[in-house]
């Protein structure tokens, strides 16, 4: 598995203008092809009368699935620049839909290559993009009369807290990098002087 990923910090849209053709850069996160299908779908239907809805999605933490469609432009100039610019930031699990409406102006191939792999390059830097990074699932068991100081000693030590259960013990879910496993179990075990039970489960990514 990557050790970590790029994908985009929230979704949004980010507008250009080119010799008088608006193009109109859309970014979502999405899991699966069918998210990003979806948000292709709710561009189109948002701008009906739009020459040109091109798109381009990176799925996988490892950039296993790439998709590009220049919706009618010419070969090339469109839905392989937006593609190209989201390998070049190493973005993943993300949609590029840009939407152009074309100002009656001709911008050539060099022209429309720089306009929509440009278009998604400002959009990524005006949304702005966060880290995700592999993380081995941990649950730490421990008496009500300690979880409260354990928890904030977690949080002091820079680990990653997901989620916290009370029940006749308490249950604290962290993340952990996998180099970090063996020593975590050593600290937890001085810290709650052996009190607490530590379960190593499987992965997962959060942001770094």
């Amino acid at each position: 598995m990557q050790e970590q990923y790029r994908t985009l910090a929230h979704a949004g849209v980010h507008e250009i203008e080119i010799n008088k053709s608006r193009f109109l850069c859309a970014l979502a996160p999405v899991a699966t092809e069918a998210e990003a299908q979806d948000f292709i779908a709710a561009v189109r239907k948002e701008h009906p009368t739009a020459r040109h809805h091109c798109y381009a999605y990176v799925l996988g933490a490892d950039g296993g699935v790439q998709k590009a469609s220049d919706d009618g432009e010419p070969g090339g100039t469109a839905g392989v620049p937006m593609l190209q610019m989201l390998l070049r930031r190493e973005m993943r699990y993300v949609v590029a839909v840009v939407t152009r409406y074309f100002g009656g102006i001709k911008l050539g191939a060099g022209g429309l290559i720089r306009a929509y792999g440009g278009a998604v390059g400002e959009a990524l830097d005006t949304l702005g993009t966060v880290v995700r990074r592999r993380y081995r699932l941990a649950t730490v068991t421990v008496d009500h009369q300690r979880a409260g100081k354990l928890e904030n000693d977690l949080r002091a030590t820079g680990r990653t807290v997901r989620e916290v259960t009370y029940g006749a013990d308490v249950r604290i879910e962290v993340g952990l990098p996998e180099a970090d496993v063996a020593a975590f179990g050593a600290w937890l075990a001085d810290t709650t002087a052996g009190s607490a039970v530590l379960e190593l489960g499987g992965e997962a990514y959060g942001e770094a």
